[in-house]
Parts: C-alpha cells; structure tokens; sequence
C-alpha cells in the first residue's frame, strides 16, 4: 500500500502540474475568493462534478508552493486503507515543507473532519473541494464551525462562456445588428447545451457527454454514496425531474406517477439528488412555515445542457429553459434557495417565478417570459406582478425577456422589461473610463 500511495502522490503531482500549466477561464468569483488565501480559514469549494472546482482551487494556490491529494483517483484501492500520517510524510517528500495543502474531492474520505481539523490545527493553509452540498450544511456546520469559509462553483456563467469564446462586449458593439445577433447566438447555444467547461471550451458533443456525466454522478455520488438498492428508481427520478423543469411537485404525486412504494422514499431520494448537485427544489414563499413545507415545490436543473441532454421531446421548451437558466444564474449570484429564493402564488393563484428575500424582506419579485409580443400574455404576466407587489408590499418588479426592454407602469408602480443577456451581464458591463457614456467593457 505504502508503494502505491507513493505512485499516486507522485502521479497526481504531474496531474497537478499539468492543469497548473493549461490556459483557462479567470471565474466570477475568484477576486473574492483570492482575499480569503491569506486567512487560515479552511477554504471549502462545492459544487457539482466536473464544474471545474479543481481548476478554481489551483489558481487560487497557483502563487503558493502547494501540496495536492485528489481523494477521488480510480487507481487508489478503498479509502478507508489510507494511513493519513503516511500520507502526509508522501506529500512531505514530494512537495517539500510547505503549509498549503490541497484536498480534491474530500468527502471520499471516511471521517475528513477530522483530519482536516487536525491539520487546520497544525497551521496548516488548507483548500478543500467536494461534490456534495451536504458537506456545505451537515458535516461543515458540525465540525468546522466558524472555522471555514464556503465557495459554491457551479457550471460557467454567461460572462465566463464570453470569456471562454474571447468575446468582448461593449455597448458600441451592440447597436450592430450583427454583434447583437453574434451575442445573442452565444445565448441560445449556452441555454441549449448549458456552461459545463469542458463543453463550452473543448467544443465536446453535448448530449454524449452529460449522459455520462449523469451517470456518473447518480452511480458515484448517490447509488454508491447512499448504497441504494433500487438504483432504476432514482434513475428514473431524476429522469422525470429533468424533464418537468420548473413544474410543480410533491413527493406524493411522484410516488404515484412513478410507482414509488412510498413518498417516505420519494422524499429521501430527492434529498440524494440535490445533495448530489443535479437538481434544486424550490419552495413556495409564504409567511407561515406550515404553509411553506405544505405548498408543493417546483423543480430547477443544476445546468441546462442536461435538460437538453435527458430531455424526452426532441427540443425542449424554450420557455422552460430561459426560467432554468434564470434560476441557476440566481443561484450563481449567491441566492440560496428556500432562504433568500422562492417562487410565488397571489391570493388569486397566479404564479410569480422568483422572489427574491433579504432577511425578512422581499426584495424583487422576477418573472421569466421569453416572448410578449402576445398582448393577452403580457397582461398575465404583469397582472401577476402588480398583484404581488400589491400583497407583499415590493416595488422592485422585474419582466425577463429574451430582447425586448421598456416598462409598464400602473398606479404609481413599474415593471422593467429587460433583456435576459443584458441582465446576465448586468454586473459585468462597466462603463469604461475612455469612453465615459458609450462604451462598456466586460470586467475582467
């Protein structure tokens, strides 16, 4: 064994090094990310598999001589063989005595606290990355508390496909017809095929790829993870997830549409897939708990791509993907769902997409409608709006469309139509100081 975590180490080191030396794409949260390296918190990166949370975790040690373990390496026999003091002298030897360590895929090692604890203990600088939200609730909250910092990385957002595609975005480009529509090709591809790296920078086909990405993860981080004996079932229930998208639910109807022997299950299995970073559920905002935990819940996909890519109808609904792609971007921007994320019904049962909450206060309420022209459509969707605003007493109204921007106003209240990509780079359209008015430049 001893031999073997030698020829890993030193394996693993050129891996290191390899992504080290590799172009890549500066994410949305690395400048705030970067300012807590100096501070020996325990920097935890979560997110889904494949999201790119190694890459992120080695720019931010990239100035550091840094040690690295990868938990999650095929070649390794059980983890639970591991002798951590042998392992520490490995990276000793290979690494020299350096302080900052990083840990790839953490929860792959029986009891992780408390070894990170004892190491955190020592002085050591150390960066985890998990694919497991529950790491970032349970086990943290238990055993790290106060003593970690968490960072979400999900799949690529707008700004970092553009990024990826060396697109610069300026206000000038954008009265071209043709830039518009360069722009707003970028969009639909990206709401298609979704912002998972390897997609949008290697040009991999789509649908083969998140097959098997699914796969995995529903063998590994939850068959596996949980030993859940009917894996058909979970398959099929994430399958149906996907493809109800933003539609409403409760585990009793689940349990009856796919032949679930209990909801007891449903519910369990559904916690699986949203630990495992796959799907969300989004609650019903409602001042009384009671009414939350009894209001059915609706469904949201960790990235689009996978809508596309499980989706049973050749193309799916373009509706449907703008509200996902609305919703994961919420969630990217740090909204987290259930405390500063619901949805939405007025007295009279029209459905508002998103509410957004600071504490107790609502702060917007955010419709998604891909296209207005309709009249009779735009009368719903604002109706459902003013009448919201009216109950939860929020001035802040928002229309996401897919190009269209003006306002509505009735009795002394506004809605903003805006544009979904002008709203996706509404943080990153700065004015440049050349041009003082006209031209915006993405900030890098």
């Amino acid at each position: 064994i001893n031999n073997m975590l030698k020829a890993t180490v030193s394996k693993q080191k050129q891996d290191r090094d390899r992504l080290l030396s590799l172009p890549y794409v500066e994410r949305t949260k690395e400048k705030d990310a970067q300012k807590w390296m100096s501070s020996d918190l325990i920097k935890v990166i979560l997110g889904p598999r494949r999201a790119g949370k190694s890459v992120f975790a080695l720019m931010l040690l990239k100035a550091h001589n840094f040690a690295y373990f990868n938990f999650d390496d095929e070649s390794f026999p059980g983890e639970e063989k591991i002798d951590l003091n042998e392992l520490l002298s490995e990276l000793k030897q290979v690494y020299g005595d350096t302080k900052f360590i990083l840990f790839d895929e953490i929860q792959n090692l029986p009891n992780w606290e408390l070894f990170v604890n004892r190491l955190h203990r020592s002085g050591y600088n150390l960066v985890l990355t998990g694919s497991n939200a529950s790491l970032l609730s349970k086990e943290l909250a238990t055993h790290l508390t106060g003593r970690h910092i968490p960072i979400e990385i999900l799949p690529f957002d707008f700004r970092e496909i553009l990024k990826a595609k060396q697109y610069e975005v300026s206000i000038d480009k954008l009265l071209l017809p043709d830039e518009k529509a360069k722009l707003l090709g970028y969009l639909t591809q990206y709401m298609t095929n979704g912002g998972y790296p390897e997609i949008v920078t290697k040009d991999v086909e789509p649908r083969g790829y998140l097959d098997v990405l699914f796969d995995a993860v529903l063998f590994k981080d939850v068959i596996k993870r949980h030993k859940v004996r009917f894996s058909k079932q979970i398959d099929n229930l994430g399958s149906y997830l996907i493809n109800n998208v933003s539609n409403p639910y409760t585990a009793r109807k689940l349990a009856r549409v796919l032949a679930f022997k209990s909801d007891v299950t449903v519910a369990k299995y559904l916690g699986y897939l949203i630990e495992a970073y796959l799907i969300f559920s989004l609650d019903r905002h409602s001042t009384k708990a009671s009414a939350r935990l009894q209001s059915p819940k609706k469904t949201y996909v960790v990235d689009n791509g996978l809508v596309t890519a499980k989706g049973v109808q050749h193309s799916p609904d373009i509706g449907k993907l703008m509200e996902n792609l609305v919703f994961t971007e919420l969630v990217k921007r740090g909204n987290q769902t259930n405390r500063e994320l619901f949805y939405y019904k007025t007295r009279n049962d029209r459905e508002i997409d998103f509410v957004l909450k600071n504490g107790y206060q609502v702060m917007e309420l955010i419709q998604v409608c891909y296209d207005l022209t309709n009249p009779d459509v735009e009368r719903r969707e604002t109706k459902a709006l003013f009448e919201a605003s009216d109950e939860l007493k929020v001035k802040k109204l928002t229309v996401l469309t897919w190009d269209e921007k003006r306002e509505v106003k009735k009795d002394g209240n506004v809605i903003q139509l805006k544009p979904l990509w002008e709203w996706l780079l509404e943080k990153a359209i700065v004015k440049s100081s050349t041009y003082p008015q006209t031209c915006y430049k993405i900030k890098k």
